[in-house]
């Protein structure tokens, strides 16, 4: 099963760094079969319940995988190799459209804000056991999400997107829980779940959302939360639509007790209304990234929830940063109520360069998805086919293992730094790259 290495140590402590430290050097390759606890127990000469408590610490830090009665294995990738880690490096005069980004030029300017706040902060400095979140973003926060069919609950702020569905699953589940996630679906999303020390079950996304009787499934066998991008999924440019709204939340209805995740990131970028799925379980969370809209460092996102999921998450919380900069909240505000943002012409941006890439590949035989937000996706047969072709060609984009489960292969374009007079040369070499022979189609 481990070939020629050798697990050593006497403490759980010391049997964990020694299997992480194989899987550090690829003694032990992703994939490789753990013996069982009673074996290594008996060839170490300590008690099995040692080894699962060594065998507990490597789950919960990412790096092995429990599967009943298949055993403990070697994660495909660990933890310690996230899969942003598979990027492709971009050569000299290549056109990159591979990043993810926002396009820099639709970002509001710092400058006005940043002042404000500054002179705010000036007259009422923040200081220890004050209130984490400031009322100001509270009450604009909460009237947006009011507006939005949001159900009623208090907010928090937290360091980002991930840093909330972090704290929210962290609330709520131990390690072992399964977490039902798109497919294909954020990377920076799967590699969390195992992180964690959760099982992932991934459910198939359509240009609706989860597929129903993907989520059916999962919770059939056992997902005790479900994380939905609600618009402007990442890679799919999927967004829930009312009818299939409508469907999930009676099919969750069903599973009181699973913790729902509503992602709302595109918030700011897209067109589309906001359906979503929270309030129909018990636990529940709703969580905005100002990521998109106002930039990738202003690392702030308001989440909001039922109570205790609130109160859990507050309370964590306060026990690890105690807040999110009340400077850096402020700022927000300030980009709230001054309008620097035209939210409008954002989407309608994205859209024109998105919808007119989707048109200009259907054109040329090629199916691709994206209804909202600033990716599209393209289904292809050969991923790493069709990204070498695209880099001779001259473009660069991002292989779809970054994102996937168990998905057919498929590779991601970001849209939001094309100009029109790219979008034709891009969808030629897209077509040329995905059927290199003539005839047929792609799909």
């Amino acid at each position: 099963m481990l070939g020629e290495y050798r697990i050593t140590g006497r403490r759980a402590s010391d049997i964990a760094a020694s299997i992480e430290t194989g899987v550090g050097s690829g003694a032990l390759a992703p994939g490789a079969v753990l013996p069982p606890m009673r074996e290594l127990a008996g060839e170490l000469g300590v008690n099995p319940n040692t080894v699962a408590a060594a065998y507990r610490t490597l789950r919960e830090r990412g790096v092995i995988e429990t599967d009943g009665r298949r055993g403990s294995r070697v994660r495909a990738r660990p933890a310690t190799a996230p899969r942003d880690s598979l990027r492709t490096a971009v050569p000299e005069g290549v056109r990159d459209v591979a990043e993810g980004n926002p396009d820099v030029s639709l970002l509001p300017s710092l400058d006005a804000a940043l002042a404000a706040a500054a002179r705010w902060y000036a007259r009422t400095p923040a200081l220890y056991g004050q209130d984490p979140v400031l009322p100001d973003l509270a009450r604009i926060a909460r009237a947006d999400l009011d507006a939005d069919g949001v159900p009623a609950g208090p907010v928090a702020v937290t360091s980002g997107a991930l840093d909330g569905i972090e704290r929210v699953l962290a609330a709520h589940l131990r390690p072992g829980d399964a977490v039902a996630v798109e497919d294909p679906g954020w990377g920076a999303m799967l590699d969390l779940v195992p992180a964690l020390g959760l099982r992932t079950l991934p459910i198939a996304v359509d240009d609706e959302g989860p597929v129903p009787a993907a989520v059916e499934r999962a919770l059939a066998e056992g997902a005790r939360a479900v994380v939905v991008t609600a618009r402007a999924q990442n890679p799919t440019g999927a967004a829930v639509g009312a009818d299939r709204a409508r469907e999930l939340r009676e099919l969750l209805a069903r599973h009181p007790g699973v913790l729902v995740i509503d992602d709302d990131h595109g918030h700011g970028i897209v067109d589309v209304p906001l359906r979503p799925l929270s309030g129909v379980t018990r636990h529940w969370a709703l969580i905005r990234s100002t990521a998109k809209a106002y930039g990738p460092d202003l690392r702030l996102a308001v989440l909001t929830g039922d109570a205790v999921t609130l109160d859990r998450v507050r309370g964590r919380q306060r026990l690890g940063p105690g807040w999110v900069s009340r400077l850096l909240q402020r700022t927000v505000v300030e980009l709230w109520t001054s309008g620097a943002l035209d939210k409008a012409a954002v989407a309608r941006s994205y859209g024109l360069r998105r919808d007119g890439l989707i048109a200009a590949l259907a054109e040329r035989g090629v199916r691709a998805h994206g209804r909202s937000g600033m990716n599209v996706w393209v289904p292809v047969a050969d991923e790493t086919a069709v990204v070498t072709r695209l880099l001779t060609a001259g473009w660069a984009v991002t292989a779809g293992a970054r994102f996937r489960v168990e998905a057919g292969p498929g590779v991601r374009i970001t849209v939001s730094g094309l100009s029109p007079a790219e979008v034709g040369p891009l969808a030629d070499a897209v077509a040329a790259a995905v059927r290199p022979a003539a005839g047929g189609r792609s799909d």
